[in-house]
């Protein structure tokens, strides 16, 4: 069976299709990925066999730019073209296509399947653009909704409407091109009958809803077996666990003043620093051997050793110092990561910042919070509940014709 994965986004959105990957090919099935053409995304497909298929143009790159939000629709346009391009030639001889990414990248790809006939899955690592009418849907930049609506529902028509604005006009160009009929909903159309929703659900319990078929596979994790580089584990073993603090994906704008911040905090809580340099750049600020900076590294192993993780709140760093037992202090950007953090404070497994800008003393205050008995004995406790076969549940479901619509409990 052949099976592709297609996506555009960051690390956490590769990621995921790295440990789904890795169970499909154990299952005996043929994958590849349609990605970003990232060195770090190709590097990390091609360290578990899995090759990429190149789409569009670097996602880090693109984060980088930061655009206006009036420049969305224009980029938006730019991944769907690229999605029938190239996802077109990919899913040649597949028997599914899995998508999931930024929404305009999944409605592409999502109708390349359906221009071939191939069967097809939509998939998110985050229940936020799922409608549900217990709580808000997420608003686009620069496209707030109107302070004086407050009921659920009527919001959610709000999004549908502003998501067609955005990328409706892009994606029935394309798909009039590929002879397909327009799509009414670009986000009713993405998220299909019977989304899938690969988190763990202890993390992020999903609250069913009479509008949606919700398949909860868990979160899509690997064991990861590369060692820690021998410089590191020194720094590891020569004194107490320090804390790790790294933005994975997102830029931090100005992120020199955020790693002064960061590494005066965690001094001042008598602890020692490893920095993650991720795509914010982070460095050392002096040369003190307090301090350790690292690049790509296993966080599985390195989250085991430290006293806390400072981090974005992305759903795969969380879910990976969650499964670690490591107090969290979650700085949220963007988009999905202030629900993770809220997440992480009602657990009692850390803290929230309050804004995406730590300052010395909002983030000291978090610390202290994060590093207290109580709270590494909650994390602790959490970590022996969260699910580690989302991946494997996920890759028998596409597999399997005949139990594909639910996952067998854990």
């Amino acid at each position: 069976m052949r099976v592709l994965l297609s996506t555009y986004g960051s690390r956490g959105d590769i990621e995921p299709l790295v440990g789904l990957a890795v169970r499909l090919q154990e299952l005996g099935a043929e994958v590849r990925v349609c990605a970003p053409p990232d060195e770090d995304f190709a590097r990390r497909l091609g360290g578990v066999g899995v090759p990429l298929v190149p789409v569009s143009r670097s996602a880090r790159a693109w984060t980088k730019e930061a655009p206006p939000a009036s420049g969305l629709p224009q980029r938006a346009a730019e991944v769907i073209a690229a999605q029938f391009d190239t996802v077109t030639a990919a899913a040649e001889g597949c028997d599914v296509l899995v998508a999931t990414g930024m929404m305009p990248a999944a409605a592409g790809a999502l109708s390349v399947a359906e221009m071939l006939g191939i069967r097809s899955v939509s998939v998110t690592f985050q229940q936020l653009t799922l409608p549900a009418p217990h709580r808000r849907p997420l608003a686009y930049a620069g496209r707030p909704f109107p302070p004086e609506v407050t009921d659920n529902r009527v919001l959610w028509e709000l999004d549908a409407q502003s998501i067609d604005a955005l990328f409706g006009e892009a994606l029935n160009t394309n798909r009039a091109a590929a002879g397909l009929p327009p799509v009414k909903h670009v986000r009713d159309y993405v998220i299909g009958d019977q989304p899938w929703l690969a988190t763990d659900p202890i993390l992020d319990p999903w609250q069913k809803t009479p509008d949606l078929d919700v398949v909860q596979t868990g979160a899509w994790t690997l064991p990861d077996e590369r060692p820690l580089p021998a410089e590191l584990v020194a720094f590891l073993d020569a004194d107490a666990p320090p804390v790790y603090v790294g933005f994975g994906s997102m830029p931090m704008h100005a992120s020199a003043d955020v790693a002064q911040v960061a590494i005066e905090a965690v001094r001042a809580q008598g602890h020692r620093v490893v920095i993650g340099r991720g795509w914010a750049d982070l460095a050392l600020i002096d040369g003190q051997e307090d301090c350790f900076a690292v690049g790509e590294v296993n966080h599985q192993a390195l989250f085991g050793r430290v006293a806390a993780v400072v981090h974005h709140g992305g759903a795969g760093t969380t879910t990976t110092a969650a499964r670690a037992g490591a107090p969290q202090v979650v700085v949220p950007q963007l988009a999905d990561q202030p629900y993770w953090a809220g997440r992480v404070a009602e657990l009692g497994i850390g803290a929230a910042h309050d804004s995406p800008t730590p300052a010395f003393e909002s983030l000291s205050a978090a610390l202290r919070a994060a590093l207290t008995p109580e709270t590494r004995a909650r994390a602790a406790a959490v970590a022996d509940t969260i699910r580690t076969n989302g991946a494997t549940v996920a890759a028998k479901l596409l597999l399997d014709p005949v139990n594909r619509k639910r996952p067998m409990p854990a």
